[in-house]
């Protein structure tokens, strides 16, 4: 499969992702969001940009409990507030969606 993005052609997999994490770019992002029926506001970005730093430093995506952890820390907030903040952004699942549109490969432990 791939996307079309400003001409060019990405490749991803069946779910979506994409294939060559090198490819990823804010304009990739964007069409993955549209892709996701998520608009992109600053919170989506940030999430994006957390994201994305956690995966170079370890080499993986968060699980989703380290996510809201990491939320709760940083927001002041508690857990429960801090998923349901993280399902307010991608409703159908933190990991899935914010991986997929911050170019990431699918979470393990995500079906």
């Amino acid at each position: 499969m791939a996307i079309e993005v400003n001409g060019a052609s990405y490749e991803t997999d069946e779910n979506g992702y994409l294939i060559n994490l090198d490819d990823w770019n804010e304009d990739i992002a964007k069409v993955l969001a549209e892709g996701e029926e998520i608009e992109m506001t600053q919170a989506h970005w940030d999430m994006v940009t957390f994201l994305r730093g956690y995966y170079e430093e370890y080499q993986i995506a968060p699980a989703v409990k380290v996510l809201t952890k990491a939320i709760a820390t940083e927001k002041e907030m508690d857990k429960k507030a801090a998923s349901e903040f993280l399902y307010g952004l991608f409703p159908k699942g933190p990991g899935l969606q914010a991986c997929k549109i911050a170019g990431l490969p699918k979470p393990t432990g995500c079906v």
